[in-house]
């Protein structure tokens, strides 16, 4: 027993002596990824705080390898969870607040100033003959309220979707930061569940004037001249004119309905059809909603303008469903002649 416990008290004695002198390599990590040593901070708390990746930033790390767009193997339903870090998602992050956000509040900014200057040396656009006090039916209540539930919802997107992008520029610094959370998560529900209402409008609205608004004879003449605005001079138009028509066409019905199918996306809401909710198609999703939601609202400040205080009795049709005689032979003559044969 002597002897044995005398040999085992040597073989410990130089075991220690020789890892001094050739230390043993580490044993693989029980995640199979082995970290080099040189990437390990003599302080764990250098990684929370950050002066490690300031003091060596150079080193290599897990999350170095781990940054990869190509799915791996996991056992689990959630195969995002086989991409630790998304590459592609700080491209995302790029688009979103570097060109959209920026571009995009550039775009909105120029569309309201120029509105803005517009009136101020215009004024309202006023009918060179006064008001007959005849008046003609333009649209009946079922075209009205549809009109007005677009709006509406319309407003509610736009305004809700706005301060969920620039909301932390201007409102989180006033409001705080708990505050603008709870004021946020209002508006991101506000915004989902006005979305739908709003698709619903955009396709009830385009079955009931997708005739009125087939391009005709005189809208190219009235386009050229941009209705007459700038120069002065009466170009006739139908039920609606050209401006009215590419509002329908391009603003209204393109847009607005690639607004709203890429937010059915974002809400996981796509129906008839199986899509994969992965992070690569919420972010394209995100960036094709956000683009058009800008190029739309900038569009859209354009027709309230013209339909409310930029020209005179433009607002009567949609608020009554009846025009005056005067404005409906000066804007429309087309249709004002037909209604008279």
């Amino acid at each position: 027993m002597l002897v044995v416990t005398a040999s085992l008290s040597l073989t410990l004695a130089s075991g220690m002596s020789f890892a001094e002198r050739a230390p043993m390599a580490p044993m693989p990590s029980p995640s199979g990824v082995d970290i080099p040593a040189s990437s390990v901070p003599a302080n764990p708390n250098a990684l929370a705080n950050g002066t490690q990746a300031q003091s060596q930033p150079a080193n290599p790390s897990i999350f170095t390898s781990a940054n990869s767009d190509p799915y791996n193997y996991v056992s689990i339903p959630d195969k995002e969870a086989s991409v630790l870090i998304q590459r592609s998602g700080q491209q995302w992050r790029v688009i979103r607040n570097g060109i959209i956000t920026v571009y995009g509040g550039w775009l909105l900014a120029f569309a309201f100033f120029g509105i803005v200057a517009v009136y101020t040396l215009k004024g309202s656009i006023k009918l060179h003959e006064p008001m007959s006090g005849v008046k003609i039916k333009r649209f009946g209540a079922f075209d009205r309220i549809t009109h007005w539930v677009m709006a509406f919802s319309f407003i509610g997107l736009a305004f809700t979707g706005l301060m969920i992008l620039y909301g932390k520029y201007f409102a989180m610094p006033l409001m705080g930061g708990m505050a603008y959370g709870s004021f946020l998560m209002a508006c991101k529900n506000i915004h989902n569940f006005t979305g739908p209402l709003f698709t619903l409008s955009i396709v009830i609205f385009f079955l009931l004037f997708v005739g009125k608004n087939i391009p005709e004879k005189g809208d190219l003449q009235w386009l050229l001249s941009f209705g007459g605005m700038f120069s002065g001079k009466h170009v006739p138009a139908g039920f609606f004119n050209m401006g009215e028509k590419f509002w329908f066409w391009f603003g209204m019905t393109f847009l607005g309905l690639l607004i709203s199918a890429s937010g059915f996306v974002l809400d996981m809401i796509v129906p008839f059809m199986s899509i994969e909710y992965t992070r690569g198609t919420m972010q394209i999703a995100n960036i094709i909603h956000s683009s058009a939601a800008i190029l739309m609202t900038t569009m859209a400040m354009g027709h309230i303008y013209i339909g409310t205080i930029g020209m005179q009795g433009s607002i009567d049709g949609m608020k009554t469903g009846y025009v005056d005689a005067t404005w409906a032979k000066e804007h429309h003559e087309l249709w004002y002649d037909k209604l008279n044969k």
